[in-house]
């Protein structure tokens, strides 16, 4: 298949040097001072920009680790956290100081102090020991969230749970100051207790069973609370209900506060976090996943700004000038081979239009465009009637045969309207 051609010059081929030249050239270049420092240049820049983003993700990690910390942390901010109730009783001039072992909440304990044991039963049997030692001999306050009845026997004999609470939020429903000014709060959810101990006081049932307890503990007075859960302390929950007023009352009511989280090597072997395997995200720490996200977006922008940026194009010399007739019988035995008479078919017939586009005044954006293009075309021919529209946009061609009547068509078509 062949079309109309613009006879080009005879080929003009040129001699490329010979390889031991070539390669001579090749080496010479390479060890120029230029090319050298060139490539000491882009070294450089490739140093800078790691030593750039390993600044960065040190600085971050070093600005996230004092503000990400785990549940129920009182120097975390996360919605899982308790930093807001700290700053509360801060302001209200309660010094709280976290501590991880129980021979250190043992030996902060005293009569001006508050113990909070945030997991209970996390703790081996030789620290609920210390801590029981604490809670009878300190004189002050402890605070047990959400001990069940793994801890109970230890640290608070004579008190065992009920299961857990019915209602989330339950009303006071005793005569403990603290609840009744803080009115409802979030300490359903979680455990209720049940003891015949003289002196408990019973606030917040759910179903008959206190969600609060207060016990009167040891020869140096003091008290005892239990906390089914441990939903008022969070940062995403003191603002509900009259959980904050309750939340400061209970650990606001000497002047430090000692905020016990226990450390793994306080932990019981027997019974860990849940007794289920974690997975490798779950053990990263938080502040380390956000360093590696801005990490991944810094080297994508780093890659971004040292990407090769393609510009226009560039003529090229090429070794070899070959006549256009000869590149148009190429290109139409690729299309033979492949048997491509649609994508044959389809090239002919958008030449065609855009060349009769311009000798009909048909605008270059309609040249495709069947309702603008043939009545244009058909104006300007003076034979007989023919179907120009299936001749421009009409069916695929059914075989080679067909393809080339439809070439020698489209040139008869151009050459009319060229010389009416």
């Amino acid at each position: 298949m062949t079309g109309p051609t613009n006879p080009a010059p005879p080929a003009a081929i040129s001699t490329p040097p010979a390889p031991d030249a070539r390669e001579s050239a090749g080496n010479a270049t390479a060890d120029t001072p230029g090319t050298r420092t060139r490539r000491l240049r882009r070294i450089r820049r490739a140093l800078a920009v790691v030593a750039v983003l390993a600044t960065g993700v040190i600085a971050t990690a070093v600005l996230h680790s004092g503000t990400r910390h785990g549940y129920l942390d009182p120097r975390s901010a996360d919605p899982s956290g308790s930093r807001a109730v700290v700053e509360l009783l801060k302001e209200r001039g309660v010094t709280t100081r976290v501590v991880t072992t129980a021979r250190e909440a043992a030996d902060a304990a005293g009569p001006r102090t508050t113990l909070l044991v945030t997991d209970p039963d996390r703790l081996g049997p030789t620290q609920r020991d210390v801590i029981r030692s604490a809670i009878d001999l300190s004189g002050g306050r402890t605070v047990l969230l959400a001990a069940s009845s793994h801890s109970l026997p230890d640290l608070s004999p004579g008190v065992h749970t009920e299961g857990d609470a019915v209602s989330a939020r339950p009303d006071p429903g005793c005569t403990l100051p603290a609840a009744t000014s803080a009115g409802r709060a979030d300490t359903g959810g979680g455990h209720r207790y049940a003891t015949a101990l003289p002196g408990a006081v019973r606030c917040y049932p759910s179903g008959g069973h206190p969600t609060l307890l207060v016990l009167p503990t040891g020869p140096a007075g003091g008290d005892t609370v239990l906390l089914g859960s441990e939903t008022i302390l969070l940062n995403e929950s003191l603002a509900d209900e009259g959980n904050a007023s309750l939340a400061l009352q209970l650990l606001g009511s000497r002047p430090d506060l000692v905020w016990y989280l226990p450390s793994l090597a306080d932990s019981d072997p027997g019974t860990g976090d849940s007794g289920e395997d974690q997975s490798l995200l779950e053990l990263v720490p938080a502040g380390w996943s956000w360093a590696l996200l801005q990490l991944f977006v810094a080297a994508a922008l780093a890659a971004l700004w040292r990407a090769r940026r393609l510009g226009p194009l560039v003529t090229e010399k090429l070794p070899v000038a070959i006549r256009a007739s000869e590149a148009t019988e190429g290109r139409a035995r690729l299309y033979r081979k492949a048997d491509a008479r649609d994508r044959a078919a389809t090239v002919l017939r958008a030449a065609t239009r855009e060349r009769l586009a311009a000798l009909v005044g048909v605008p270059h954006t309609q040249a495709h465009d069947p309702v603008a293009l043939v009545p244009a075309v058909s104006a300007r021919l003076l034979g007989e009637p023919r179907d120009v529209t299936a001749l421009l946009f009409g069916p695929i061609p059914s075989d080679d045969a067909a393809l080339v009547a439809l070439a020698d068509h489209l040139d008869a078509l151009e050459r009319e309207v060229r010389t009416s």
